[in-house]
Order: structure tokens, then C-alpha cells, then sequence
């Protein structure tokens, strides 16, 4: 006999489903009344009750969720040989994983994933994303080359030492803090970036950073090349304000770093953008592409040399796998390139070098 009580909460939850399904679709609601009045203030407020801890909570909630699945399959397979449990109780079953799984999507979309569906940082800085030629490609290729060349020179003149991982998340604010004096919409209050406790596990896995929609907690990878990391934090500070799409949240981290007072952060920008643009120059003419890495100086060619060999020594059988999945949650968040979202931060660098001049 099925709970009257648990039949009105699924009930219930499955209108209240419905209705944030339909909102998500109101990209201009979702905007205006979501991502910039009820985000703001509400991430705002969720990162202080979670932002004086010196350790990622999300992390530990990680853990426990791993836990717990091991011992629901540890259950699973106990109940296995007693086929009448299930057979007698699996309305309840359903009810009960139907509310759970519920339950999930409202509180995520509320958080934090509703932001998908925004009209996103083009909009707010009325940028005409649009198909770029090739001569335009080559042309910002080209241009990365000379700014990471300046920068790499600039931090071999001054002999700058590495960060210590609290003088990085200093740095990620104080990049905010400048930007912001451009752009209001990217002020960042009650700070919370954090060393990933799975770092080790990550270079495994594939993952450099992440955000936890849950604490509002940004996550660092602080075990992996360290010329990636300055812009690594600033891509999952993105996310905190609110740019969920992989692409927007790397022009962001873009907005953020290249305004920074830190060459090293200018650095890892232009790194960073310089190897998405350079792929997607090299699908479209392999021997431009070549051409352009020729220009590198050879320090710079050593940080990439170094970061391919990091990540050689950390391939693994899980790594394709975690990919899979994750593209697949992309391409059901607005985002239907998948993993090959990030790539497309591309045509908002080249807008916005059209619209301004400037990268």
C-alpha cells in the first residue's frame, strides 16, 4: 500500500519540476529575474555560510555521496536472490527514487543551473557572436603569440616565484575586483576558493577545477602545471557568478586574468585561450597552425612541452569515461558541442576584439 503521504510529495514535486522546466525555457526571465537579482544575492549568501572553513565541505559531501553508493550497491546485491522484495515493493521503490531524484533537479536548477539557460555575458555586453573566417583565426593566433611571449619574458625579467595556493586566491579576487571597475556585473564578494581535496585524483580523472553548486564552493586542481592554475580559478569563480555555460565562464575567466595586475595570471589566459584557438586553427589549416607555434619562444614551448608530459603520466582508463559523461551532461545543459564547449570561448574572443579592439 502506497503512502498517501509520499504519493501528494511526488505529486507535488513533479508539478514543481514541471513549472522549472518551463521557466528554463524563458531565457530573457531568466535572466532578468534569476541570474542577475535572485543569484546574485542568493550565491552571495550561500558561499558565506561556507567560506570560513579552511577545507572544501563540498568535497567532504563528495565523499559521503561515495559512500553511500558503495553501501546502496553493497544493499543492492544482497537483495538480489530475493526477487519477491522487489516484486512486492516496487511502487514504492519508484515513488521513493522518483522524489529523490526530484528532489535533485528543483534544488540544482534553484542553486545554480537555471543559469544555463541565461542570456549569458554577449548579452550583457552586447556582443555579435557570429561565425569568424579563417584570416580571422589566423589573425588571433597570431596575436596570443605575441602576448604570451610577453608575458612569459616579462616573468623571466622579474624572476617571479610560484604562488602559495592562498596567494592565488588573493590574486583570482583581486582580478575580479579590477574587472568589475569595467563591468559591475563581475563583482565578487564573500570569497570561496579552495584547494580540491581530490587533486591527485583529478590529474586522473581529467579535471582541473570544478565548482559545487550545493556549498558554492569553487574547487582548485592545485597538483597539476602550475602556469594553468592562476586561470583555473578564475574560470570557477565565473561559474560562482553565475556563468554555468563552459564557454562563458572561460571568456569571464578571460575578462578576470587579462585585467589582473599579475602577469603571471595575463599569462595563463593567454596560454590557456592560445591552445583552444590554435586547435581550432589547426582542424582548419594544419599548416597555418604550425606555422604560428613556430613564433613561440622557447620558454613557453617548454611550459607546453611540460604540460603534455604531466598529463601523459596521469592518462588513465577512467579519464575517457568521466569525458563521456560529462560531455553528455553539457550537451543536456544547452551546451550541444559537449566537451567541445570550452572551444567555442573562440568566437567570444574574437567578438569582443572586433567590438573593442583589444584582447
Amino acid at each position: 500500500m502506497l503512502s498517501k503521504k509520499k504519493v501528494f510529495t511526488s505529486i507535488t514535486l513533479l508539478i514543481l519540476s514541471i513549472l522549472v522546466n518551463l521557466l528554463s525555457h524563458y531565457s530573457f526571465f531568466v535572466e532578468n529575474s534569476y541570474s542577475i537579482n535572485f543569484y546574485v544575492i542568493f550565491s552571495k549568501t550561500w558561499r558565506a555560510l561556507f567560506n570560513w572553513m579552511p577545507f572544501s565541505f563540498g568535497d567532504i559531501l563528495y565523499l559521503l555521496l561515495v559512500i553511500w553508493l558503495i553501501f546502496a550497491l553493497i544493499k543492492l546485491f544482497r537483495f538480489k536472490s530475493k526477487i519477491n522484495y522487489f516484486k512486492n515493493n516496487w511502487k514504492t521503490i519508484c515513488l521513493n527514487t522518483f522524489i529523490k531524484l526530484s528532489c535533485i533537479y528543483i534544488i540544482f536548477n534553484i542553486f545554480w543551473g537555471l543559469n544555463y539557460n541565461r542570456l549569458g555575458i554577449a548579452h550583457q555586453l552586447n556582443l555579435k557572436i557570429e561565425k569568424y573566417s579563417k584570416k580571422e583565426l589566423i589573425d588571433m593566433n597570431e596575436l596570443l603569440v605575441l602576448k604570451m611571449n610577453a608575458c612569459k619574458n616579462n616573468l623571466l625579467l622579474t624572476k617571479q616565484v610560484d604562488f602559495t595556493n592562498q596567494e592565488m586566491f588573493l590574486q583570482t579576487k583581486n582580478a575580479y575586483d579590477k574587472a568589475a571597475k569595467k563591468y559591475s556585473f563581475l563583482a565578487y564578494k564573500n570569497v570561496s576558493i579552495k584547494k580540491s581535496m581530490w587533486g591527485w585524483l583529478g590529474n586522473y580523472l581529467g579535471f582541473l577545477g570544478y565548482y559545487n553548486p550545493f556549498t558554492g564552493e569553487a574547487q582548485i586542481n592545485t597538483t597539476g602545471p602550475k602556469f594553468t592554475q592562476p586561470f583555473t580559478a578564475c574560470h570557477e569563480v565565473a561559474h560562482q557568478l553565475g556563468y554555468a555555460k563552459e564557454m562563458e565562464a572561460n571568456f569571464v575567466g578571460y575578462l578576470a586574468a587579462s585585467n589582473s595586475n599579475n602577469t603571471a595570471f595575463q599569462y595563463a589566459v593567454y596560454a590557456d585561450l592560445f591552445l583552444y584557438e590554435n586547435k581550432t586553427l589547426y582542424y582548419a589549416d594544419t599548416t597555418a597552425a604550425m606555422d604560428i607555434r613556430k613564433n613561440l619562444i622557447p620558454e613557453v614551448v617548454t611550459d607546453f612541452k611540460n604540460q603534455r608530459l604531466f598529463y601523459a603520466q596521469h592518462k588513465s582508463i577512467f579519464e575517457p569515461v568521466v569525458r563521456y559523461i560529462y560531455g553528455k551532461f553539457l550537451e543536456q545543459n544547452e551546451q550541444p558541442l559537449g566537451n567541445l564547449s570550452y572551444d567555442e570561448v573562440t568566437a567570444f574572443i574574437i567578438a569582443y576584439h572586433k567590438k573593442y579592439g583589444t584582447i
